[in-house]
């Protein structure tokens, strides 16, 4: 009878430690966020070149965050026939053709073709590579977990 007016006792300390205010309310952010809502053809985009480990053609667009800190989204475009080279990040990426076709290879994986709306993620420091399908170009819209980087790959990513 004693462990069962003990057990009722932990339990209702734990309901009021739970429920009181500051286990309800996370801290506010210093700088409060907003909702926002882009697409790929937004003129209010501003596009500006890849990191330079990149051929010319490929132009990324930043959506929200700032990416030289975690947890930034970025829009990524290529022209027809662009030939992403062997990379990795330094993040995890988590990725989705928001148009075109792009074959994808990363490192340890069998190489796919991802279609407009396909989902695609990459463990941090995977290498990889893609070549974008088609005359229409590829856009790709890409989470970085943490700081926006690429490095060049020397090798084969199969």
């Amino acid at each position: 009878m004693i462990q069962k007016h003990t057990l009722l006792a932990a339990l209702a300390v734990s309901i009021v430690c739970a429920c009181s205010p500051a286990a309800e309310a996370p801290e506010a952010p210093a700088t409060p966020e907003i909702a926002l809502a882009r697409t790929a053809a937004d003129a209010d985009l501003q596009w500006g070149p890849c990191p330079p480990v990149f051929p010319a053609g490929c132009e990324i667009a930043v959506l929200h965050g700032n990416p030289a800190q975690p947890n930034a989204d970025i829009f990524l475009r290529v022209p027809g026939g662009y030939a992403i080279p062997a990379h990795s990040h330094s993040s995890a990426e988590r990725m989705i053709l928001v148009s075109g076709n792009l074959d994808v290879d990363y490192q340890g994986a069998s190489p796919t073709s991802l279609a407009a709306g396909s989902y695609a993620y990459g463990p941090a420091g995977t290498p990889h590579s893609a070549t974008c399908r088609g005359p229409d170009g590829c856009t790709l819209f890409i989470a970085f977990e943490g700081p926006v980087d690429a490095n060049l790959f020397e090798g084969s990513v199969e």
